[in-house]
């Protein structure tokens, strides 16, 4: 595992390994390696993916275990119309891809060499066996919330597991690289999948202690200054932008942004159902205006 790629081999993994497998190029699919062969992740059943209530739903699986083949896997059976936090095997998880190493506790300048999100973050991962507790706890029915393929996915769950951090934004909730990667990019793409129906809409969560605007606006600053100079043209462009988008995907990371906090897995259903009642309520009073 270098700084080009986090692949590694089924004799690496260890139990509290975050692990995850490319769908497609576009999207990873994420869960924690719990030892034995198997993994728990979080996924939402076959034909619901998206939940945009249309066809994309039926073409669009980046989260449904699947064995390959005609024949459902003899260890799982066939698990493509269950949801939430579900236990596979590694085949299962990997569904034919590779298998790659989530990196924790990575330096700023390795997190914008790393161009693709889902695949490190600086915040610090905690033991390994409180990463599985968690997995296990949250297995054993205590959940973790409704899935959303932009704001409470796979990665977010694994994330969550390995480090107790919890997104608490008035923007966006969840703590997933690869989406914020679309964000810091510019959104273009979070924004059509959002029109699509994709996720959760932009509801109050909770208050902020600090915005990730207000971040990304500082860290901009600071790397004016410590630039000190100014681009132009087409070129200057480019960079400027370029830069536009590191600065994002950094102010973005869990381990940088403020509005996060460490909650106990005990407490974390219940917390995640009061904001998941808070969305409700709020979308409800957006259809009465």
């Amino acid at each position: 595992m270098g700084l080009f790629s986090n692949k590694i081999s089924r004799d690496e993994l260890k139990a509290g390994d975050h692990i995850y497998s490319w769908r497609a190029y576009i999207y990873s699919h994420h869960g924690i390696y719990v030892g034995d062969g198997k993994v728990i992740h979080f996924t939402r059943r076959g034909g619901l993916e998206i939940g945009t209530g249309t066809y994309l739903d039926t073409i669009i699986q980046v989260s449904v275990p699947r064995h390959g083949g005609d024949n459902p896997c003899p260890n799982c059976g066939d698990q493509s119309t269950l949801d939430g936090v579900i236990s596979s095997c590694l085949d299962c998880f990997l569904a034919g891809g590779n298998l790659y190493l989530f990196q924790y506790d990575v330096s700023k300048a390795i997190l914008v060499a790393k161009q693709r999100g889902g695949t490190c973050t600086t915040a610090p991962s905690d033991p390994p066996e409180e990463v599985v507790h968690r997995a296990k706890y949250l297995l054993s029915g205590n959940g973790f919330g409704e899935y959303h393929l932009l704001d409470n996915n796979c990665e977010d769950f694994a994330i969550y597991c390995k480090t107790g951090l919890l997104v608490f934004s008035v923007t966006k909730s969840g703590s997933s690289s690869q989406v914020n990667s679309v964000c810091a990019a510019g959104g273009i793409a979070s924004l059509t999948l959002r029109y699509l129906g994709v996720g959760r809409t932009a509801g109050q969560v909770a208050s902020l202690a600090v915005s990730p605007a207000s971040v990304v606006s500082a860290a901009a600053s600071a790397v004016s200054t410590t630039l000190g100079f100014v681009t132009t043209g087409f070129a200057g462009m480019a960079v400027a932008g370029y830069s536009k988008y590191c600065i994002g995907r950094v102010a973005y990371d869990v381990g940088v942004r403020k509005d996060v906090r460490k909650v106990p897995v005990e407490e974390l259903a219940t917390l995640m159902a009061f904001l998941d009642g808070n969305l409700d309520n709020n979308n409800n009073d957006d259809k009465n205006k």
